[in-house]
C-alpha cells in the first residue's frame, strides 16, 4: 500500500507540475507580449491622467513578475530549485506582492473610471507630471520598506526548508498572526470584488438603456467593456485562490495534495499579466471587427 500511495503521489505532483508549467508560459508569453504593446500604447497616452499612472505600475509590476517566472519554469520542469533559498523566497513573495498590487491598481483604475462616468469629475487628473511620479513613488516605497522587509525577515522562518524544493512554506501557517493576516485578506479580496461587479453591472445596465440603437458602435459601451475586463481577471484570477484558501488554511497538514492545489491556484493569478494584453485588443481594430461581424450575421 505504502508503494501505491507513492506512485501515486508522484504521479499527482507530476500531474501538478505539468499544469504549473503550463500556466506560467502561458503568462510569460501573454505578458511579455502585453508589456511590450502597452509600453507603446502607453506613449500616446495622458501622462498627468490618473488612469495612466495606474496603468503605468501596472506595466512595471507585471515586469517584476515576468522576470522571476522562467526561474519557476526552470524548477518546475528539472524538479530541483538550484538558486538558493534565499532567492526561492525572493521569487514567492514577488508574486504575493504581485498579486495584490495589481487587484490595487484595478480598483484605483475601475474607480477613477466611475467617478467620471457618474460626472462626479470631467477627469481625474494630476496637475503636473510630478505629482504623477510621486504618487507612483509612494506606493513603491511603501512597499520597499514595509511589504519587502516583512517577507524578508519573516517569510518562510517558522520552519525548515530543503534548499532545493522550492515553494513550500505551509509551515507559516502555523503562526496565529499569518492565519489573521490571511483571513484578513481572504475577507477583504472576495468582498470588494462583488462591490465592484455590482457596481458595474448597474452601469452597464444604465448604459445599454440609455443608449439608443446598436450599443456596438458607441465609445461609452466599449469603455465600461474594459472596466469589464478588470472584473473579469479579477474573478478568475484572484478569487479561486482566496476562496480556497478558506479550506487550505485549516486542512494543511492533513493532505498533501493541498500544496499543489494551492500551488496551482496561485499560479492562476500569475494569468493577471495577460490584462495589458486584453486591454490592447479591445481597442479600435476589435470594435471594428466586431461591427462587421455583426452586420455580417445581421445581413445573413
Amino acid at each position: 500500500m505504502t508503494g501505491e500511495a507513492s506512485v501515486s503521489n508522484t504521479t499527482q505532483l507530476g500531474i501538478a507540475q505539468t499544469i504549473l508549467t503550463t500556466v506560467y508560459s502561458v503568462a510569460f508569453i501573454g505578458g511579455v507580449t502585453g508589456v511590450i504593446a502597452m509600453s507603446f500604447f502607453l506613449v500616446k497616452m495622458n501622462t498627468l491622467s490618473v488612469t495612466t499612472t495606474a496603468i503605468v505600475n501596472l506595466v512595471v509590476v507585471h515586469s517584476l513578475l515576468l522576470l522571476t517566472v522562467p526561474f519557476r519554469l526552470h524548477y518546475y520542469i528539472n524538479g530541483k530549485w538550484v538558486f538558493g533559498l534565499p532567492f526561492c523566497k525572493a521569487v514567492s513573495a514577488t508574486l504575493h506582492i504581485h498579486m495584490y498590487l495589481t487587484f490595487l491598481f484595478y480598483v484605483v483604475t475601475l474607480v477613477i473610471r466611475w467617478l467620471v462616468f457618474f460626472q462626479w469629475k470631467d477627469k481625474v487628473e494630476f496637475y503636473r507630471k510630478l505629482h504623477a511620479v510621486g504618487a507612483s513613488a509612494a506606493v513603491w516605497t511603501v512597499v520597499s520598506l514595509i511589504v519587502v522587509p516583512v517577507f524578508r525577515f519573516q517569510y518562510g522562518t517558522s520552519g525548515t526548508y530543503n534548499n532545493t524544493t522550492c515553494f513550500n512554506f505551509q509551515e507559516e501557517l502555523k503562526q496565529g498572526s499569518v492565519k489573521v493576516l490571511n483571513y484578513i485578506m481572504i475577507g477583504i479580496v472576495p468582498c470588494i470584488t462583488c462591490i465592484l461587479l455590482a457596481l458595474q453591472i448597474f452601469i452597464i445596465h444604465k448604459v445599454v438603456r440609455r443608449i439608443s440603437g446598436s450599443i456596438w458602435s458607441h465609445q461609452e459601451f466599449w469603455a465600461q467593456i474594459k472596466s469589464l475586463i478588470f472584473l473579469t481577471i479579477i474573478i478568475i484570477c484572484f478569487l479561486p485562490y482566496h476562496l480556497f484558501r478558506i479550506y487550505y488554511i485549516e486542512h494543511v497538514n492533513e493532505n498533501y495534495q493541498l500544496e499543489n492545489c494551492n500551488e496551482i491556484t496561485l499560479s492562476i493569478t500569475a494569468i493577471s499579466c495577460l490584462d495589458l494584453l486584453a486591454f490592447v485588443l479591445s481597442g479600435s481594430r476589435l470594435k471594428h471587427k466586431v461591427t462587421v461581424f455583426r452586420d455580417k450575421f445581421t445581413c445573413c
